[in-house]
């Protein structure tokens, strides 16, 4: 354990805090901004997600290799860096004239991001002893339950009032923010490090990447052949990294970790439920804009009760699940979930915005109940050094079902519209309807647990 200064004891847990609020602020503000974003790069707003994959499958991609860099040059160095990755991909967003620019700019701005919230969270592990730990915890998260509140508001209002490329370009000032925090807070700390698994690192990398496009490409007209071929070699790069984690010492995801069955229980669930959850957040804004054409800040306020949900409910998550398990929250909850997606598909009339509000806040909080749930219940049973590398499993598995779930909403959005021919109300409606469908499904994964596991979590 490092030996703080009372300064940095008493300041540290603040560099978590704004790397946080960088982070979640950057995905949030995003969404009621892409129409607006869309019309000023002359692209079609169904057309944006990539704005956002990007950014979610690079982060799934470099989370893995953050820890073994900050063990390797160093927290602060590495910690640093990223601030500087991460707002010199906010200035290059910000000066994109093209979409495929900015989504290059977006993959720039993704491996900062990559970096910056886990080595942060590291230097807090490293820092305080377990018995302050939780207490550090929950002060630095606080940023996470605000951004997500005053994100989509914000987004709208800069885009409404100002222009898009503020959106990136607020990101510069806080980062100078950190930078100048981390140099004089942040410890310098190494631990000794394996060779990293490059080879498995460059078969997750690819099947992740190829796994995305694959749904992309599966939507467009002329090029459904491309997309099951790019399917089938994902899938076969898995199975050579399966191949490769059984031989190698040391692989960058140990297989042993499927061994444990709630963490394979809850890491499955946890991708599959994500799909419909993941998409909403993303077409919903599109909805309200493209088709009711509401304003960017009625937008933004249309989505803040998700926020409002969230928080409300934080406090009485862990009573819940002690009361009915995990179990009975995970069948029931998500099977909520899904029928709280399917009820988005009955609105036709924007004059009904009333009517969003509680079912809006109603969802947010069972997101809230749901990753909380899913969590813990992956993780709390291992041990050890299967600690650190399940939860960077888990991480790196939340980013891939934001990408997948965003490109396959988009997927079946673009395939109603353009394939079938449906008009853009009776598309986002049926798009929907499937999301809801497919997440009421995927609840009943959870029937494998036992109504006693996850008892000693609580």
């Amino acid at each position: 354990m490092v030996t703080l200064t009372p300064t940095q004891d008493k300041y540290l847990p603040y560099i978590l805090a704004v790397a946080l609020f960088m982070q979640i602020l950057d995905a949030t503000i995003l969404n009621t901004s892409l129409p607006q974003m869309a019309q000023a790069l002359g692209e079609s707003p169904l057309k944006m997600q990539w704005a956002v994959i990007s950014y979610a499958l690079t982060l799934a991609i470099f989370i893995p290799i953050s820890g073994f860099l900050a063990d390797k040059y160093g927290t602060r160095r590495v910690f640093l860096t990223a601030i500087i990755i991460f707002s010199i991909g906010s200035l290059l967003c910000a000066a994109s004239p093209t979409l495929d620019l900015l989504i290059a700019s977006r993959v720039v701005q993704g491996i900062g991001g990559a970096m910056m919230t886990p080595v942060a969270r590291l230097i807090l592990v490293k820092s305080y002893p377990r018995n302050k730990l939780l207490t550090v915890m929950n002060f630095a998260v606080i940023p996470a339950l605000v951004a997500p509140l005053v994100g989509p508001i914000l987004g709208g209002y800069i885009v409404q009032y100002f222009s898009w490329h503020w959106i990136f370009l607020i990101n510069i000032p806080m980062g100078l923010l950190g930078f100048i925090m981390g140099r004089k807070l942040v410890p310098s700390l190494f631990e000794d490090t394996q060779r990293l698994d490059w080879t498995g690192f460059l078969l997750f990398a690819a099947a992740a990447s190829g796994f995305t496009l694959a749904v992309e490409f599966g939507s467009q007209s002329g090029r459904g052949l491309y997309g099951l071929l790019l399917g089938i070699l994902s899938a076969t790069l898995i199975g050579i990294y399966v191949w490769h984690a059984r031989k190698k010492q040391g692989p960058l995801f140990p297989l042993t970790l499927f061994n444990i069955r709630t963490f394979r229980i809850g890491i499955v669930g946890n991708l599959f439920t994500r799909l419909g959850i993941s998409a909403v957040p993303f077409l919903l804004p599109l909805l309200l804009q493209v088709v009711f054409e509401y304003s960017p800040s009625q937008a933004g306020w249309l989505l803040a009760p998700i926020a409002v949900g969230a928080i409300g409910i934080k406090p009485w998550v862990s009573k819940i699940i002690q009361r009915f398990s995990y179990r009975k929250v995970l069948v029931y909850n998500t099977g909520l979930l899904g029928i709280l997606i399917i009820v988005l598909a009955q609105f036709n009339d924007p004059s009904h915005w009333m009517w969003f509000i509680p079912v809006l806040t109603v969802m947010g909080a069972c997101n809230s109940m749901q990753f909380s749930a899913m969590n813990t219940l992956t993780i709390g049973d291992l041990e050890g050094t299967e600690t650190s590398s399940g939860n960077s499993l888990m991480a790196v598995n939340q980013q891939l079902a934001i990408s997948f779930g965003i490109a396959f909403g988009a997927a079946v959005l673009n395939l109603l519209r353009e394939r079938i021919g449906l008009d853009m109300l009776l598309a986002f409606q049926s798009t929907y309807w499937i999301l809801g469908g497919i997440t009421i499904l995927s609840g009943l994964h959870f029937l494998r647990l036992k109504p006693e596991d996850g008892r000693g979590m609580y």
